[in-house]
């Protein structure tokens, strides 16, 4: 007797993942996915197998909020083993040149200046950025010289944690596309020394921190229905946008996709990007223009 193929189910949130050591952020969203039975997922930044930490996905509509999450802060903890460089510039990889220089930890301090605000950093050649349309992964995993090109990242803040003769922590605050595994290389160039990742940890994703975060185990001890009530709303990932306040007659026609006039005192006007809810549910992102609230992407109700 075969067994009944699982009904797949519109539902809708985010869940906040710790993703474990060893895992694909892939496998994880597969993983949630199966979990809470979801016709649709996906995961708002992707986090290095070896890494842990916050890893976003959103199921259902919330995927249509995932830019929003995935444009966000990052802050990521690490830890820089000193004295060897890799080809993945993390534990992964093979090791590629040695160095017995191990810098004071006021030399450290010194250098971090320099890698804040906007540098420039070369991405590792194990990385997922497209080069003529193939990752930079699978032309290095195939043995080919793989030239990434530079790139403007932005560093917010950069704070040395501890520091040993052979390890040193950092807590980073930094914009999309910054390569962490590039940082710690470059500062241990920086200092005429070599050194790679060892523990890289995401603290924060946009408005997600480590406080909101679950794990796989927590997730599968719980019942369906309690896995459901765990789903944290779209709202969560767009409240760095103005709300909209809709009423009923407004919210049938942001939901068919029409905009809506907005009346009141204290209605908007113009907003570049703005989110739109009907009894504090989202109903549509969108912009407001002349006193409407105009949706570019309406969530379909649950």
């Amino acid at each position: 007797m075969t067994q009944q193929k699982r009904q797949k189910r519109a539902i809708s949130g985010w869940i906040i993942l710790n993703k474990p050591y060893d895992v694909t952020s892939t496998q994880a969203v597969g993983k949630i996915k199966w979990l809470y039975s979801a016709k649709k997922g996906g995961h708002a930044g992707t986090l290095d197998p070896l890494a842990t930490g916050i890893l976003p996905i959103a199921l259902g509509e919330a995927t249509k909020t995932v830019p929003h999450v995935q444009d966000g802060v990052k802050i990521y903890e690490f830890d820089l083993k000193w004295g060897s460089t890799t080809t993945t510039d993390d534990v992964e990889g093979e090791v590629t040149a040695t160095s017995d220089v191990r810098p004071t930890k006021d030399q450290l301090e010194a250098v971090l200046p320099q890698f804040t605000g906007v540098i420039t950093q070369v991405p590792p050649a194990f990385s997922a950025i497209k080069i003529n349309g193939e990752r930079a992964y699978d032309l290095a995993r195939a043995g080919e010289k793989v030239d990434v090109p530079p790139r403007e990242v932005e560093i917010d803040a950069f704070e040395l944690i501890a520091h040993g003769q052979d390890l040193s922590t950092f807590r980073v605050t930094c914009q999309k596309g910054t390569y962490v595994r590039a940082l710690a290389r470059d500062i241990a160039e920086s200092l005429g020394s070599k050194g790679h990742v060892s523990r890289l940890h995401r603290a924060a994703v946009g408005p997600f921190t480590d406080d909101d975060a679950v794990t796989i185990n927590e997730i599968e001890a719980l019942e369906l229905h309690e896995r459901d009530a765990a789903l944290r709303p779209l709202n969560d990932a767009v409240g760095h946008l103005p709300e909209v306040a809709l009423d009923d007659r407004q919210a049938q026609l942001v939901r068919m996709g029409n905009p809506a006039l907005l009346i009141g005192r204290n209605a908007p006007i113009a907003l570049d990007e703005a989110y739109a809810t009907y009894k504090g549910e989202m109903v549509a992102l969108g912009f407001v223009e002349k006193g409407q609230f105009k949706p570019s992407r309406v969530i379909v109700a649950s």
